[in-house]
């Protein structure tokens, strides 16, 4: 494949709420290109998983060539307990397409996804989809959709017919009637329906309002009553949305294949290049700041987008070049795994297969197979400059179930295929405990738990039996506490030495740990500071009411003394850390629970009952608001322990039809029977391990 220069490249990268329609209309796409001979087989959804259960649960990467221009499409899971799947993809791309359901209107996910993609100045804009099923429309979602991204959406099409008489749309801009065949794709061109003329007129009038208002010189020309051109306009909506001033707003149907290559059109003619993106601000390893500007002539730096395991080649890498280049058989640095790799064969994805090329440039969204060392979140570069992206915090995994192998001999097995997991989903973490035999798995919920689980089985062949959640409790104090440890051991030849003396007080909630030290006249030798400190931060693993991480204290060395001859590093790791425990017994310790912030959409008739139900679960409602279309938005601050079994609740509730998502808030203390409860049972936990 010849290569391709980045101004004719667009990535993009699919947005929306579970159930829009964004992996169909993926198909459609490809179908509308010629790279497919039908649609409904979900190119995307490539895991066994996905097409059991019929839903996107990781990143889908395919590509196509509509007039002479190179676009990726990179479709996203629509959960938000697939946080990190949904992020890569928006770092994968410099324009986001945010899928609507007609009918549904603008949903949390698509807003929640949305607000992310506008903090990281992505150029966003919008398809309604499904405008052929009864209640589809797009009005009222207009005004969510400024408010939601901050920014003018411009509607650039008028549907021709509604529900099952959707037949077409008219170009506003061009002033074209398109109208299709059936679920063929075919379609005619031709003048405006003479009953749609009054509304084109007043939609064009609105159109060419909202984009003049984004350039002076056109404004005080179009308000001087001078005719603005086709490619005035033309120029001018690109410039603003490149710019991020405006969000375009395109209407069709996925199903029907209506619209499409409007859409496509669109894409190419509207759509950032690479070279025009945002530059990703990025450390050295010396520590200094730098800029990585998207262009070829910059070292190569690429960033790990999606990383997934194929059961005939093995592990498969996403990279996604942001600047540079990379040819075949060039040797590259994965920077955070401190590992040289060689590009042996770079592939793209083109329709339903994979494309071998030569050379990798600004933009392109490549695969590489066995890379030694990688994972999602992993910064590509070149030898001679090494530095690290900066990217989104990633939220924490808050739900946590063990994992057991039925079989012995499946012990190392489980270990790969995790490790190989969590290279795949930085929000998805494991740990075994040598000392209890736990493998214990952590995750954003209950559905994403049980994907990793489904995938643990299907790729790495394991059968494993999956324990009760567990919830990510710590511990902390209520007040400030003195206390002092002497190690002293003398087992023969040199003994051990070590005193130190702390105060340990509490921090406000979310402040972490920190250590502070006082020591004056050498009382302690400068070289065991640091132990000092490992010993608390080792002792703070586990809490002394139920052994959970202790957090939000700070710990202050006021004093010590050592032995000139006995005095190690592991002796004051040992005082360090029986003092911390001695301190804490004393300082009022409690057990911290998550707290999450819930939003419930529910039918209006349904609200009242889940707030109730709410209040039982010892949530603190925060207030309720009608979202439209007969439902209530109910939203609450509730403890994850009471959330668990909430969703099989919810649908009983409201006959199926409510939904929630929920992000961590932060810590708060439990109260007193419900902390007794919780030391209860981690002990009698503790004692089964």
């Amino acid at each position: 494949m010849d290569k391709i220069s980045p101004q004719d490249k667009r990535n993009v990268v699919l947005l929306g709420h579970h159930g829009c329609g964004k992996t169909h209309l993926v198909d459609s796409i490809l179908f509308t290109s010629g790279k497919l001979d039908r649609t409904g087989v979900f190119v995307t959804d490539t895991e066994e998983v996905e097409k059991n259960r019929k839903a996107s649960f990781s990143l889908g990467i395919t590509g196509l060539s509509h007039k002479g221009v190179r676009i990726n499409l990179v479709d996203t899971p629509g959960m938000a307990e697939f946080h990190a799947e949904t992020v890569n993809g928006l770092y994968s791309s410099e324009n986001v397409l945010t899928v609507i359901n007609a009918v549904s209107g603008m949903e949390i996910m698509a807003e929640r996804f949305g607000v992310v993609a506008k903090d990281l100045n992505k150029s966003i804009m919008v398809f309604f989809n499904m405008m052929d099923k009864d209640r589809a429309g797009y009005e009222a979602a207009l005004e969510e959709i400024r408010e939601v991204f901050e920014r003018t959406p411009v509607l650039l099409q008028l549907p021709i017919g509604t529900a099952s008489e959707f037949k077409g749309v008219i170009d506003l801009v061009e002033e074209k009637a398109y109208i299709y065949e059936g679920d063929s794709g075919k379609f005619s061109v031709g003048n405006i329906p003479e009953e749609l003329k009054d509304a084109v007129e007043e939609a064009k009038t609105k159109m060419i309002e909202d984009i003049v208002e984004t350039d002076e010189e056109l404004m005080e020309k179009y308000f001087e009553g001078e005719e603005i051109s086709t490619e005035e306009l033309k120029r001018t909506l690109r410039k603003a949305y490149v710019e991020n001033q405006i969000v375009p707003v395109l209407l069709g149907s996925a199903l029907k294949n209506i619209g499409i290559n409007l859409l496509l059109d669109t894409l190419v003619e509207l759509g950032k290049t690479p070279e025009e993106a945002e530059p990703w601000t990025a450390d050295l390893l010396s520590g200094d700041e730098v800029t990585v500007k998207p262009l070829e002539s910059e070292p190569l730096v690429g960033y790990i987008f999606k990383s997934s395991v194929d059961p005939f080649v093995g592990k498969i890498t996403f990279i996604k070049i942001i600047s540079g280049t990379l040819k075949q058989g060039d040797s590259f640095v994965v920077v955070n795994q401190e590992s040289t790799e060689k590009a042996g064969h770079i592939l793209i994805v083109d329709g339903t297969k994979d494309i071998e090329i030569s050379e990798a440039t600004v933009g392109d969204i490549i695969k590489l197979a066995k890379l030694k060392k990688s994972a999602v979140g992993d910064t590509v570069t070149h030898k001679d400059r090494q530095l690290k992206l900066r990217l989104l915090e990633w939220p924490e995994p808050m739900l946590s179930k063990s994992v057991q192998p039925k079989s012995k001999s499946d012990i190392d097995k489980i270990s790969n295929g995790l490790s190989r997991l969590s290279e795949s989903d930085p929000t998805f973490i494991w740990e075994h405990d040598a000392e209890t035999g736990e493998t214990v798995i952590s995750g954003l919920g209950g559905v994403h738990l049980d994907i990793m689980v489904e995938r643990l089985k299907k790729l790495f062949s394991v059968d494993v039996e999956v324990g009760k959640p567990k919830i990510a409790y710590r511990e902390t104090i209520r007040r400030k506490v003195t206390a002092e440890y002497k190690h002293k051991k003398q087992t023969g030849g040199h003994g051990q030495y070590g005193h130190v003396q702390i105060e340990i007080e509490p921090l406000e909630r979310g402040a972490g740990f920190e250590f502070v030290d006082k020591i004056v006249g050498g009382v302690i030798p400068k070289n065991y500071i640091p132990a000092v400190e490992k010993g608390i931060r080792e002792a703070m693993k586990k809490g002394v009411l139920a052994s959970y991480p202790v957090v939000d204290v700070r710990v202050t060395l006021v004093y010590g003394s050592y032995h000139e001859v006995d005095s190690s590093d592991m002796s004051f790791q040992i005082a360090a850390s029986q003092a911390f425990k001695k301190g804490m017994q004393e300082a009022n310790p409690v057990i911290l629970e998550p707290i999450m912030d819930v939003e419930i959409f529910v039918p209006d008739e349904n609200a009242g009952d889940v707030m109730g139900e709410v209040t039982s679960r010892r949530g603190r409602p925060m207030g309720m608001e009608s979202v439209g279309k007969g439902l209530s938005k109910v939203m609450a601050q509730v403890p994850l322990s009471e959330m668990l079994d909430f969703s099989s609740k919810l649908s009983s509730i409201t006959s199926g039809r409510g939904y929630f998502t929920m992000k961590f808030s932060g810590y708060q203390e439990t109260p007193p029977d419900v902390q007794q409860k919780v030391i209860v049972e981690r002990q009698r936990e503790l004692e089964e391990e």
